[in-house]
């Protein structure tokens, strides 16, 4: 079976996502939608798909599944529509900033028993995977502590925090999946910190550049996360997880992996400057894992409702600056 999909949004994340699902042997590209008729064009020259319209994408009946990739405040009326008519859906990360809205949302895919996935590509990571893997198979016994560090090389736009939802709904909430994934406890429990240390602007847009939290598990378990929006030496992504018997980690990763020593010391090359290229691999694993799903008929992970659960405790991340206290997760 090949999955033909539509891509609905030919922006930074589209192409990226243009490659990934073009790139599988699983899947074809049939066409993409965008706003900005020379960005759907772009793609559809590198890729030899169609322009079409979100009406006709919806109508179609060349196309099983679409690829989410519009602003943030079209994703959940994206994903009701097709939903309604049988279509699979990734989206990427969030649903929605407001989490009734997800919920309303996820009722509707509930309902019509619609297929979505959420992109939280980091999961797909071959690098994390193996670090999953190795708890699973007891290689450090029960987890205990785990420490994420997540910092980009420099901050976006000032007009693009306006309308991000923050630094925690938009940068920490993929730790916040991470760590959910990696504790395989739901933490109860965030207390988190924040700063403006980079840019100036960045406070006066009502936001943060540099956060620290930490979760907590019913059973002790904790989490800690490290956010900046600014590494000077690239984009900086490590996981470390302590358990019982031993300790499992993933270094940063260069785009090329060698070291030199010579009397000046010992040197290596620069990390991978954003997550285009950080994630390429994470990229294309989620996606053969979203048609491997359509395929079999399988559970899609990460679901809707792993989308909801991270952006509970990034709204609990808010509430805990704010009141300059501990957050305790709905039950």
């Amino acid at each position: 079976m090949t999955v033909r999909f539509a891509l609905l949004g030919a922006g930074r994340i589209g192409k990226v996502h243009a490659k990934a699902v073009s790139g599988n042997p699983d899947a074809v590209l049939v066409a993409v939608a965008d706003a900005m008729p020379a960005a759907a064009e772009a793609i559809a020259k590198d890729y030899g798909c169609d322009v079409r319209t979100i009406d006709a994408i919806e109508k179609a009946g060349d196309i099983d599944a679409v690829v989410i990739c519009t602003p943030t405040d079209t994703h959940a009326d994206l994903i009701e529509r097709f939903a309604r008519v049988g279509k699979a859906i990734f989206c990427e990360k969030p649903v929605d900033l407001d989490a009734n809205r997800v919920r309303e949302c996820l009722k509707v895919v509930e309902d019509t028993k619609g297929k979505l996935m959420v992109g939280f590509n980091r999961r797909f990571d071959p690098h994390f995977m193996a670090v999953k893997q190795a708890i699973d198979d007891g290689a450090i016994g029960a987890v205990e502590m785990v420490t994420i560090t997540s910092r980009d090389p420099g901050a976006p736009p000032v007009d693009y925090i306006k309308r991000s939802g923050g630094i925690f709904r938009d940068m920490t909430i993929h730790d916040f999946d991470m760590a959910r994934f990696l504790l395989g406890e739901e933490p109860v429990a965030v207390t988190a910190h924040a700063s403006v240390l980079v840019d100036p602007e960045i406070g006066k847009a009502g936001d943060f550049d540099s956060v620290s939290v930490i979760l907590e598990t019913a059973s002790g378990k904790q989490a800690v996360i490290s956010n900046s929006r600014r590494a000077t030496y690239g984009y900086d992504q490590r996981i470390e997880v302590h358990g019982s018997k031993g300790m499992v980690a993933a270094e940063n990763q260069r785009a090329v992996s060698i070291e030199i020593a010579n009397g000046q010391g010992y040197t290596r090359p620069p990390l991978h400057d954003f997550f285009m290229t950080r994630y390429t691999e994470a990229y294309a694993n989620e996606i053969a894992s979203f048609i491997a799903a359509i395929e079999k008929g399988a559970t899609i992970t990460p679901s809707g409702k792993d989308g909801l659960a991270a952006l509970a405790l990034a709204d609990a991340a808010v509430r805990s600056v704010a009141e300059k206290r501990q957050v305790r997760i709905d039950a």
